[in-house]
This record gives structure tokens, C-alpha cells and sequence, in this order.
């Protein structure tokens, strides 16, 4: 007499990879903050030596003045000294911002996170990372975004007339800065999340070194 077709090896297998796409996908999002992680960790020390870099030359120019009495020093105009600390300041914060907020060294204007259990904070940083950073950072890209293009496009540079012609660039580091915070705040989102729901222990924010 004929039977039907045994059909559990197939449900077996469908079962199988429906529970292993969970897996990869936990997985992917785990390996994609691990990675923003990296990028700000990278950035934010290779920043760090702009600070040391300030301190020279301010120094030079200074001795540039009132040592050797003169606007130029090894053939380099003090006013590219000048400018070059401007935007060595300017770059050091806005490229420095995401480094700051991986060991969550931003001021936080919060009254109660403190005093709560693990997983309201990570509450706090789910939400907070979703509905006010990334926002935040959408606005400051949009908002930007017609003068860095019209800065460009002529190649802007400074209102000095022997300055450094390269401030196209420095305003290039406002995009900058919203996508390398606004790629913090999806890691923070992700590690919250994933702790969250019990897939991970990691914390959304690594300890102050």
C-alpha cells in the first residue's frame, strides 16, 4: 500500500537554517560595530597627534616673532603657521567627536541613567542613539551640505591673501564628523540591542582608558 513521503529530513534542514539566519545575522551586526569601533579607535589617536602638532608650531610661531623678529621661518609664512593650528584645532575635535563618544566621554544632560540597572541604560542608549544622534547627525549633513558643495566648487580657500588655500578641505570635516558619529551612534544602537535581547555582553561603550 502506498505511503506519503517521509517530509521531516526537509522541516529538519528549513529548521536548521531558519535558526542559523538569526545567528549570521546577530553575527553581521556584531562584526559591523566591532568594526565601527575600530575605525573611531584608529582615527581618534592618529588625531590625538594633532594636539602635539599644535603645540610646535604655536611654538615656532612664536619664536618666529619675537626671537628671530620676522613673518618667516625656514621660508614658511607665519600666517600658514597660524592657519595650520586653526585647522589642526578644528580637525582634532570634529574627527576626534567619535572617538570621544566610543568611551562615552560626551557630557551626558541625563538626571536618572546613573542610578539605574544595566538594562535601562541600555534602554537610554538604544533610544538615545536612534532618536536623538542619528537625527542630529542627519541634520548637520543636510544643513552642511549646500555650502561644502558651493566650497568646492569654487576650492575655497582663506580670506588672507597669502593663507592656506585648503579651506574647502576644513569644512569637508562637518560631513565628515555626522557620518563618523552617526556610524558611532549604529554601534552604540547595535551593542544595546543585542545586550538587550541576550545575545551579547558586550556594553554599547568601552571603559575610559
Amino acid at each position: 500500500m502506498p505511503t506519503a513521503p517521509r517530509s521531516g529530513g526537509s522541516e529538519g534542514s528549513e529548521g536548521r537554517a531558519g535558526r542559523a539566519w538569526p545567528a549570521r545575522r546577530d553575527g553581521m551586526l556584531r562584526g559591523f560595530a566591532l568594526l565601527v569601533d575600530a575605525l573611531n579607535e584608529v582615527t581618534g589617536r592618529l588625531v590625538a597627534w594633532g594636539v602635539l602638532a599644535m603645540v610646535l608650531m604655536q611654538l615656532v610661531v612664536v619664536a618666529a616673532r619675537y626671537v628671530f623678529s620676522t613673518s618667516d621661518l625656514f621660508g614658511i609664512p607665519s600666517i600658514w603657521l597660524q592657519e595650520g593650528i586653526v585647522y589642526l584645532h578644528g580637525l582634532t575635535i570634529m574627527l576626534g567627536a567619535a572617538y570621544a563618544l566610543l568611551y562615552d566621554q560626551h557630557v551626558r544632560v541625563d538626571i536618572f541613567r546613573a542610578r539605574t540597572g544595566r538594562r535601562a541604560q541600555d534602554v537610554v542608549d538604544l533610544a538615545g542613539a536612534l532618536l536623538f544622534i542619528l537625527p542630529l547627525c542627519a541634520l548637520i549633513a543636510w544643513s552642511a551640505w549646500p555650502n561644502l558643495r558651493m566650497s568646492w566648487m569654487t576650492l575655497e580657500g582663506s580670506i588672507e591673501p597669502d593663507g592656506l588655500p585648503f579651506r574647502y578641505l576644513l569644512k569637508t570635516s562637518i560631513l565628515v564628523f555626522a557620518v563618523l558619529i552617526g556610524l558611532q551612534a549604529v554601534s552604540i544602537a547595535i551593542k544595546a540591542g543585542l545586550r538587550l535581547a541576550g545575545l551579547s555582553d558586550t556594553p554599547p561603550f568601552r571603559p575610559a582608558p
